[in-house]
């Protein structure tokens, strides 16, 4: 949310998931037209942005009624798994074990040996974690540049830019005016998951929602829309375990 629109309204309240009391905040935003329901960045809790005159009281309820969808991610949150040497990571679906290059010049990049799929990071030990995400990044914006592209021209649409960002609410935008962005953490997922993210984003070019014409236009270019949404309802939150939030 832009600056000035949102503000935490007050004190956390009482969510109770499996016995166990989870902190829960709330921002109100006079400009939201529902309730939004979003992890802490840090994944130390639960954030409810409230719309107009919604009470905290009916907040906390939605947030009651969508434990199944907040226990997961939690624990996704949670679990995290560092960008460190030895640690197994997903890359572009397959696991990659990270291992350290002892050299200071030279580029991270995957390779496949008898000993299985790896990502090797050369340079100071103490920026590997950077190194990484900063190489995921370029990997993710050239291959959603590259699909973006693709479909663009398949659909007769135009983009103006693409940005590649660590937001935890969606995996991709459209604005009106032409701009695409995308979680770089899709390059984690099988290509035919970010493929179908970038579908899904031109499409919003043509068709600003979600109806009927729209989701017809997405799955006439993108024959595994259907595999790809499952995959991310099933496995998207464990995407964000990876790496340091906002990194």
């Amino acid at each position: 949310m832009k600056a000035g629109h949102d503000r935490l309204t007050g004190p956390a309240k009482r969510l109770v998931i499996d016995g166990v009391e989870v902190p829960m905040s709330f921002r109100r935003n006079a400009r939201a037209r529902r309730l939004i329901l979003r992890i802490a960045p840090d994944g130390s809790g639960v954030m409810v942005t409230l719309p107009g005159r919604v009470t905290e009281r009916t907040g906390l309820d939605f947030a009651e009624r969508h434990a199944d969808w907040i226990r997961p991610r939690l624990a996704a949150a949670s679990d995290r798994v560092a960008f460190a040497p030895g640690q197994v990571i997903p890359y572009r679906g397959e696991p990659h074990t990270i291992v350290w290059v002892d050299r200071l010049r030279g580029v991270v990049r995957a390779q496949e040996t008898e000993a299985g799929r790896q990502l090797l990071v050369p340079g100071d030990p103490a920026h590997l974690p950077r190194r990484l995400t900063d190489w995921l990044k370029r990997q993710a914006r050239g291959e959603l540049i590259s699909a973006s592209r693709h479909y663009a021209a398949a659909m007769g649409a135009n983009f103006k830019t693409i940005t590649i960002r660590d937001q935890r609410s969606r995996w991709g935008s459209c604005s009106s005016g032409g701009r695409l962005s995308y979680s770089w953490r899709l390059i984690l997922a099988p290509p035919y998951v970010l493929d179908y993210l970038a579908a899904h984003e031109v499409a919003h070019l043509i068709e600003m929602n979600h109806g009927d014409r729209f989701w017809a236009l997405v799955r006439a270019h993108c024959p595994e829309t259907d595999k790809a949404r499952n995959w991310l309802k099933r496995h998207g939150a464990s995407l964000h375990r990876y790496g340091a939030p906002g990194i």
